[in-house]
């Protein structure tokens, strides 16, 4: 029978705070047949949610969890975005499964079988998700090292790892996967880094052979007083180098007096930008390799080390 015109329709509170099974629903007063109409959304096998509930990743999380079968944790860029670090969480959802586990596969859900001890796996925002320590090491094996180290740098920026604590578990587990992998990031890793960008940017520099350049140095002119912070920085070279996001395109007039008050100390300065990383990095190396190779110009600046604060940031992008 057809409801009434202007009828709302029912909707549980309690079907209203997340996904649902079939089962929950029937609970609810909510039948099969209900859950075909507007007010519901299938996003698994027998799984619903609320059509009024918004879409996002934690929702895809949730759905997920649902259909793992006991004992797994998402894992690889998955737990790293529930870390709090900013990769792509869902596109797929990464997890691991116990060895054990009676299951070929999910849609939509890039499964790994592996043991997981109690210390691997921990709960961050109501998830399990594995350690920060374990889901690095993963990404060390799965990824480029310019990626892994995308990864790596913001998690030790954030203070959500310690450098100490990779290098411990690189040594104690010397013969597991990934630990050489793990060990070899440790060598490029930069807490000091405050973009993925910029990694890719320093990353590119160094894969070229180039100097290790600083990171996020203080500059002050001869008077002492402070002129602006690059990115990298070739100290004996006085050459900043600076990745240049959208952000700077909303401060253009404030970054154009920083890079004039560096100029002014003696810094000299080369920008680059997104589309020079990823579709002309030959350039950028060419253009660092040959301004090391110039005689440094006349000017007195000195250098402070960067911030230790994960709040010091001067670009997020």
């Amino acid at each position: 029978m057809l409801a009434p015109v202007g009828r709302k329709p029912y909707v549980p509170v309690e079907l209203t705070r997340g996904p649902f099974t079939i089962e929950q629903a029937a609970s609810a007063g909510i039948h099969r047949w209900h859950l075909r109409g507007a007010s519901w959304k299938r996003i698994g096998r027998a799984t619903y949610v609320w059509a009024g509930r918004p879409d996002g990743p934690m929702q895809r999380l949730h759905a997920a969890l649902w259909r793992l079968p006991p004992g797994s944790a998402f894992s690889g860029l998955t737990a790293a975005w529930l870390h709090g670090i900013d990769p792509a969480p869902c596109d797929p959802i990464e997890a691991t499964i116990p060895k054990q586990a009676r299951v070929s596969g999910r849609a939509g859900i890039a499964v790994r079988r592996r043991a997981l001890g109690p210390k691997d796996i921990v709960r961050v925002r109501g998830m399990p998700a594995t350690s920060i320590v374990h889901t690095l090491v993963d990404l060390s094996a799965g990824l480029s090292l310019t990626e892994s180290l995308v990864v790596l740098d913001a998690a030790l920026h954030l203070r959500r790892v310690k450098l100490t604590d990779l290098s411990s578990w690189a040594t104690l587990n010397a013969g597991r996967p990934g630990a050489a992998r793990l060990r070899r990031a440790i060598e490029f890793a930069e807490p000091a880094a405050e973009s993925p960008m910029e990694t890719r940017l320093r990353m590119l520099l160094l894969l070229a052979g180039l100097p290790r350049p600083k990171a996020q140095i203080s500059i002050h002119d001869s008077s002492g007083r402070f002129v602006g912070r690059p990115d990298l920085y070739y100290e004996g070279h006085r050459l900043g180098i600076e990745y240049d996001g959208g952000l700077h395109r909303e401060s253009l007039a404030e970054d154009n007096r920083r890079q004039n008050r560096l100029l002014n100390a003696g810094v000299r300065l080369l920008r680059f930008t997104a589309g020079d990383v990823f579709n002309n990095p030959e350039s950028i190396v060419q253009q660092v390799r040959a301004m090391l190779a110039k005689p440094t110009i006349a000017g007195k600046s000195t250098v402070q080390g960067p911030r230790n604060s994960a709040s010091a940031g001067k670009r997020t992008e």
